[in-house]
């Protein structure tokens, strides 16, 4: 399976840094830990989606986890800003999508397709 002729581990990993980055910059009225929170659950929300799709489910599962858990950290145990947050875990996505992608496969499709008559 692709999306836009790409293997659906780079697209999903894409996505979910633009949006990563677009809580962090784009809303001024959330602070450093609202904005990582959210970050947090688009990083594990788009990790459980590209573990679903390949396979083995492991490495993909592996990211989302790394990913949410350096949002968390960045906001609770460090002192930065939501900036800062959302192009730590889009720098880290991108890094991780790159790697993930060399380790997973596409999962099989689980139709069959049965001749016409």
């Amino acid at each position: 399976m692709k999306i836009f002729g790409r293997e659906p581990a780079l697209i999903i990993a894409t996505i979910s840094a633009g949006l990563s980055l677009l809580v962090s910059f784009g809303f001024d009225g959330l602070s450093a830990e609202q904005a990582a929170a959210i970050v947090a659950v688009i990083s594990a929300v788009f990790a459980a989606a590209t573990a679903a799709i390949t396979r083995p489910i492991a490495p993909s599962a592996f990211t989302g986890l790394v990913a949410a858990a350096i949002a968390l950290l960045a906001a609770y145990g460090l002192d930065v800003s939501a900036e800062t947050v959302g192009a730590l875990n889009a720098t880290l996505l991108a890094v991780l999508g790159l790697l993930t992608r060399g380790q997973v496969s596409p999962a099989a499709a689980s139709t069959s397709v049965r001749p016409v008559a």
